[in-house]
């Protein structure tokens, strides 16, 4: 049986896989799509072929140029996108990783090497693939060689094959003689000019009945169509040229054995180089493939199982005065005696542990099972006596609610580090900052993850399957923690936000913890009763969109709605898709002004929602304490701004009041009400602020109505005669200019002519000249650095800026204007909450901080401290940050969170 080698065309499959697929780029910002589809190119051909040996040409350049001679012309060529050009050393990386043998030669195209590579194969009995995107190649083709050319799709690969048979059948020509056909028609793509007027069509035709382009000039008087008769004779020399650039060299000085180029079947491919760099570039769905998992860190070697008291005695003793990484893994304890107290740890029926992970040198990295010698009781007192200079943790909120009660003072603060905070904040594109992504940007070291090792099971019930998983699993993870704190203190300090890290970031997570901790009163039979009312008016709204129909039909379904919308009532609609209607809220919004079946439909949505996400939804959030806690999420949005799920308090309705009842359900605790501030148009405030424009500055010290005061600039109406829509539509260009929003954007808000939108923005920015001089140079300056910066350090990567794609650019500028303004707002109130919960804590107070949503504050008020804490909120968000105008707080109380908001 013949040996079968298998070339590919480097630069044309990395050209055709970076135009098949969307772009795509690893949480670095690193374009990898290019790389990821040729290897599914790759492997697919692979697969099928089984080759003995297999080889990569590359252009020694891209694009370089066959012959010198036609240097200047094939310089005409457009150049590489970047986003490509970036991605042609990882793919080279990546193959040498593999083992792959790669070729390439000083003033040689890679369809040289090829064409030179097939030939010697072929002499030497094999049978040859050529894989390439370039028709040119069809040249080579012979009943050996057969030419396989990708088309790369998202919803996968597919190759079309050609031997030489298959180019006559396909063609009319033989594949010496396509080089002809090629000669006479050109190739923008090559740059091969060929002979103007002569088309593919009768380019075919011309070679199919003379067979060279030589013949055709011979016969030219006599050459069909009058205008290739003519052009043939006028374009000749072109014409040669064309044929020399189309031909492929097949003898080129290439320095090649094919026993370097053998592989031993494609698992070879697989090794832990190649794993490690899959890892790199984010290729989830390529690591099946490897049978290897991330190679041994010599570190492993240093991970301990403790169990004894003696051994725990010791390492207490050494680890005192050290940097110390702690990782608790929850779970039952195994082994009897284990009810004592903790005062590092909150035992309870949730909040059990399996282990202790203590890490404080390369050597000393220790797993400490709870268990029949090492009680919980002995292990509080060896702790207590642990003096340690720095408390590390991969995730120390996680680990906060594993640890004793909250009221940690500033000072005890300091002695704590944070991993996930400290890398979110050098990066916050990324949403999730696990051990294994550290320990790769930070510190070059290719990990498993931990679904590697655990898969979709719990520690708790790994370590019962397999102990040494859970035991590599979570050292690893502190000891990532123990290893990484220098260089993400250095990289902060580098970037100047370890200020803002160590000032805001970090006492915010205990001020997290203590709120999460503390939850929030919810009413069950209240949320119950909701729903019932809830049914009632979704019930009733159902009814009249029927009978407004004239049928009854499912308005969940967007095909049956878009159906009796468009069709039926024949309501003005977008162009008719595969998939139907449009039904979205975009759409309707604009029509429910004028058809009262949409507004029904947009209020029965609204209604619907309330009662699943929220009426019926958060009862099952409601804890044995009567409690709802939340997560507030510090390291999820690239602006700094917290979230909240688990249920999501952030996002209860508040723009229709039926939504707004639902506040009604939160309740303080017995003898408490609660007192609720929020800030007054802070973003707007910021941006009088940083834009330092006198005329927004002077509305806000005046103590004016921002948005009537901007009305009565942008409409030149005196200020006491500004109407209610102008107003309105102040308000929309006020916020929108906070968000970059363009003509287009505010038309929509406004349901006006884009003209008469970008006729409000000019005349803003011509009104508030330092807003524009200010957005402007936020852009630019963003452009030019690739981020922005709050005004306390935040920095907030735009990688968008430099995308090739247009809209993609947009967004980046629209990122680059809001940025700064959202992600200061989101500092100050940081402060605040920093600020009120630590005099709350300080002063003994029995009232505590328990929610915040965005630029609100709820604290939870003992009656009798009523008064002086709302004197003490209110001071502290005015004294957050000192800005160019005052901070405006408004303040209410009630006995339910609707009363006080």
């Amino acid at each position: 049986m013949s040996k079968k080698l298998v070339l590919i065309d480097g630069h044309s499959i990395l050209n055709r896989a970076f135009f098949g697929l969307p772009d795509l780029t690893n949480s670095q910002g690193v374009h990898t799509n290019a790389v990821y589809g040729f290897l599914n190119i790759m492997f697919k051909i692979l697969e099928e072929e089984k080759p003995d040996y297999l080889t990569v040409a590359f252009d020694v350049h891209a694009p370089t140029f066959r012959h010198k001679m036609f240097e200047e012309y094939k310089g005409t060529r457009k150049p590489m996108a970047d986003e490509l050009r970036q991605q042609v050393p990882l793919i080279k990386e990546m193959l040498k990783a593999m083992g792959i043998t790669i070729v390439e030669k000083e003033g040689y195209e890679a369809d040289d090497i090829l064409g030179t590579l097939s030939v010697k194969a072929e002499k030497e009995g094999m049978d040859v693939a050529v894989i390439s995107g370039d028709r040119d190649l069809l040249q080579l083709a012979t009943e050996h060689v057969m030419i396989r050319i990708p088309k790369t799709k998202k919803t996968g690969t597919e190759i079309e094959n050609y031997l030489a048979d298959d180019v006559v059948e396909k063609y009319g020509v033989t594949p010496k003689e396509f080089i002809d056909v090629k000669a006479l028609q050109g190739d923008t793509a090559d740059n091969i000019p060929g002979v103007p007027g002569i088309g593919e069509k009768t380019a075919g035709a011309l070679i199919a009945k003379y067979h060279s382009i030589e013949a055709v000039h011979e016969d030219a008087p006599n050459v069909k169509p009058p205008r290739a008769s003519k052009n043939i004779v006028e374009f000749w020399d072109q014409a040669v040229m064309s044929k020399e650039l189309a031909t492929i060299i097949t003898d080129a000085p290439v320095d090649y054995e094919f026993k370097d180029a053998q592989i031993d079947g494609i698992d070879s491919l697989y090794t832990e180089e190649a794993f490690m760099m899959c890892k790199r570039l984010e290729f989830k769905n390529l690591l099946p493939r490897f049978d290897v998992q991330a190679p041994k860190n010599n570190v492993e070697e240093n991970f301990k199982v403790i169990s004894d008291k003696k051994s725990l005695d010791d390492i207490i003793k050494r680890a005192s005065k050290k940097d110390v990484a702690f990782s608790i893994i929850p779970g039952k304890p195994g082994g009897e005696d284990t009810d004592g107290q903790l005062s590092l740890f909150e035992q309870n029926d949730t909040n059990d542990y399996i282990a202790l992970v203590l890490v404080f040198s390369e050597e000393d990295i220790y797993f400490i099972k709870t268990g029949k010698e090492i009680t919980s009781d002995y292990l509080n007192k060896q702790l207590e006596a642990l003096d340690a200079n720095t408390w590390i943790s991969p995730d120390l909120k996680k680990n906060l609610h594993l640890m004793k009660a909250g009221g940690f003072t500033p000072d005890e603060r300091k002695k704590y580090f944070d991993m996930t905070v400290a890398a979110y904040l050098l990066n916050p594109l990324l949403g999730d900052y696990p051990y294994d992504g550290v320990a790769k940007d930070y510190l070059s070291i290719v990990l498993s993850s931990k679904k590697d090792y655990l898969g979709k099971l719990t520690c708790e019930q790994m370590i019962k399957e397999d102990e040494k998983k859970v035991v590599d699993y979570a050292c690893y993870e502190a000891y990532i923690a123990w290893k990484s704190k220098e260089i993400l203190e250095s990289n902060l300090k580098e970037k100047g936000m370890y200020e803002l890290y160590e000032n805001i970031e970090m006492p915010l997570v205990f001020v997290l913890y203590d709120m999460e901790k503390e939850g929030i009163r919810a009413d069950g039979d209240k949320l119950k009763e909701y729903s019932r009312e809830l049914a009632v008016s979704i019930n009733k709204i159902e009814k009249r969109i029927y009978e407004e129909a004239g049928e009854e039909f499912n308005i969940n379904s967007p095909k049956q709605l878009g159906i009796v919308l468009f069709e039926k009532l024949q309501l003005p609609n977008e162009k008719k898709t595969k998939t139907g209607y449009s039904t979205s809220a975009e759409v309707l919004d604009k029509l429910a002004p004028d058809h009262p079946i949409v507004a029904d439909v947009l209020e029965y949505r609204q209604l619907s929602k309330l009662k699943s996400t929220y009426a019926d939804g958060l009862i099952n959030f409601i804890e044995q304490d009567g409690k709802i806690h939340t997560t507030f999420n510090q390291t999820i949005t690239a602006t700094g701004r917290l979230s909240s799920t688990d249920p999501n308090l952030q996002n209860i309705p508040i723009r229709i009041e039926l939504g707004k009842l639902i506040r009604k359900v939160f309740l303080p605790e017995q003898g408490h009400l609660f007192v609720d501030s929020d800030y007054s148009q802070i973003e707007l405030r910021v941006l009088a602020h940083l834009s330092d424009d006198e005329k927004l500055i002077a509305a806000f010290k005046n103590g004016q109505d921002i948005h009537r005061s901007t009305a009565s600039l942008v409409f030149d109406t005196p200020f006491d005669e500004v109407t209610d829509i102008q107003r309105r539509n102040a308000k929309a260009v006020n916020f929108g200019i906070v968000y970059g929003i363009s003509a287009f954007g505010l038309a929509n808000d406004l349901n006006i002519g884009r003209k008469e939108a970008q006729a409000y923005i000019d005349s803003y920015f011509e009104k508030y000249p330092k807003i524009k001089a200010f957005l402007d140079k936020t852009v630019a300056d963003a452009k030019e650095k690739g981020y922005i910066k709050t005004m306390f350090g935040r920095i907030r990567p735009i990688p968008e800026l430099s995308s090739s794609n247009f809209m993609q650019r947009q967004f980046g500028e629209r990122v680059a204007m809001n940025s700064p303004i959202q992600g200061t707002a989101a500092d100050i109130i940081k402060i605040a909450m920093i600020r009120v919960h630590d005099r709350l804590l300080k002063e003994n107070l029995k009232s505590k901080l328990i929610l915040q949503v965005h630029d609100e504050l709820l604290i939870e008020t003992a009656e009798d401290e009523k008064e002086y804490v709302i004197e003490l909120l209110e001071e502290e968000m005015h004294k957050a940050a000192d800005l160019k105008v005052s901070m405006e707080v408004g303040t209410e109380c009630g006995y339910d969170w609707y009363d006080a908001h």
